[in-house]
């Protein structure tokens, strides 16, 4: 499948994108309108960046204990339950008075909510799309993610110059009562990809299954390192540039879309894998520059180029899918999914930390570097797990253990 008007004619996969278009609208303007709140509140380039991003370090807690249920659930049902959550608790998040301790007890409670949504979503997609198509597939996923966070944060910054934070939070609860309407109305109910039920023993047993083999481990740091240190400096747009953050977060998913088109549509699958280790450098160089405090249209420009390398998890994350087989597609999905917010997560409160002990653009340097020196590491090791694999004449992309049943 090479042609995004085949890929539009698939059955559902328009509904699937336009429920989560409007859960990454609520997400984008809502993040935007609380890291305000707080940052007025508190004036902590900390607290606003854990409020940004903290929710996804609650991710892992929910990837320890519930991701079974990525494969094991009915995803109709499950993806519309967390639409609902979110607006319920986006809505409590915009009453008066509500203290940052009672804020933050919300947030981490959606993130644990959340740490089902990107395995049920990936295995959802990944069930929907025939196995040529995926990849493609997943592209224009990560295009509209970019496309909603460009438009949401563009919007989220328009509509902070006119109205509360508060009532801009009541507009994102409402955003996710539209996406769980839609995930409800325009999807089919389907059954669990996988038997068995969701139990914690399960999770651990399949997420240790996925961990055991080094080619995934190293895959799984790929997705996951690289780009949560350098989320950890966007998170740090608000207290660098607090009148143009959400210019800086648009450029930023301009960026992505740019790069998540090309790498999906215009790469050959063949060249594809060896743009993963150029594609993470790119993310994280030009955050090197921080250090001389641009001001807002050089640092708009450098978030723009850096976040063309996002496209990196669409070829990390095809081959993660060739080394799993299909009924663990959901939860290995979802383990990216959560371990890559968790560590987004890490890397805001690390930059946040730095930020106050510092500068926000000294922070949001040291934490590119980190990022390069990462990517650079895993590349050395990746070539050296080829070589092994060539001397023992051994595949590294075979699956050989047994799936996980309960």
């Amino acid at each position: 499948m090479r042609s995004y008007r085949t890929l539009f004619r698939t059955p559902e996969f328009t509904p699937f994108l336009l429920s989560f278009a409007a859960f990454a609208a609520a997400q984008t303007i809502g993040g935007l309108a609380l890291a305000t709140l707080v940052f007025r509140a508190t004036g902590s380039p900390l607290l606003s960046a854990v409020s940004l991003f903290g929710p996804q370090l609650a991710q892992l807690v929910g990837a320890t204990f519930l991701l079974s249920g990525a494969d094991r659930l009915p995803p109709r049902a499950i993806l519309s339950g967390l639409a609902l959550a979110f607006a319920v608790g986006t809505a409590v998040l915009a009453l008066p008075g509500l203290p940052v301790r009672a804020v933050f007890a919300v947030v981490l409670l959606q993130g644990l909510v959340a740490s089902l949504g990107g395995g049920v979503r990936g295995g959802l997609l990944n069930e929907i799309l025939s196995k040529d198509g995926y990849v493609l597939g997943s592209s224009v996923y990560n295009m509209l993610w970019g496309l909603m966070q460009m438009a949401g944060f563009a919007t989220g910054g328009a509509l902070l110059a006119l109205l509360s934070p508060r009532t801009c939070l009541l507009l994102a609860a409402a955003l996710y009562v539209m996406s769980a309407l839609v995930t409800r109305l325009g999807l089919t109910a389907r059954p669990p990809r996988s038997s068995g039920r969701p139990s914690v023993s399960a999770t651990w047993r399949t997420n240790a299954l996925l961990w055991s083999s080094r080619p995934r481990r190293l895959t799984y740091l790929g997705l996951w390192v690289p780009n949560g240190l350098v989320v950890g400096s966007d998170s740090l747009y608000v207290s660098y540039a607090p009148g143009a953050a959400g210019t800086l977060y648009a450029c930023g998913a301009l960026g992505m879309f740019v790069g998540d088109m090309a790498v999906g549509r215009l790469v050959p699958p063949a060249v594809r894998p060896r743009f993963a280790t150029p594609l993470r450098l790119l993310l994280a160089a030009p955050y090197l520059f921080f250090v001389l405090r641009p001001g807002v249209a050089l640092s708009a420009v450098a978030a723009t180029v850096a976040s063309v390398g996002f496209a990196a998890s669409l070829v990390l994350k095809e081959h993660l899918m060739s080394l799993t087989p299909d009924d663990l597609a959901g939860q290995a999905l979802g383990l990216h999914a959560t371990g890559m917010a968790a560590l987004q997560g890490v890397g805001a409160a690390l930059a946040g930390t730095l930020a106050q002990l510092i500068s926000p653009a000294t922070a949001m340097t040291l934490m590119a570097a980190g990022s390069v020196t990462v990517t650079l590491t895993l590349a050395a090791l990746g070539r050296h797990e080829k070589r092994q694999s060539a001397v023992t004449g051994t595949r590294p992309d075979v699956l050989s253990e047994p799936a996980a049943t309960d």
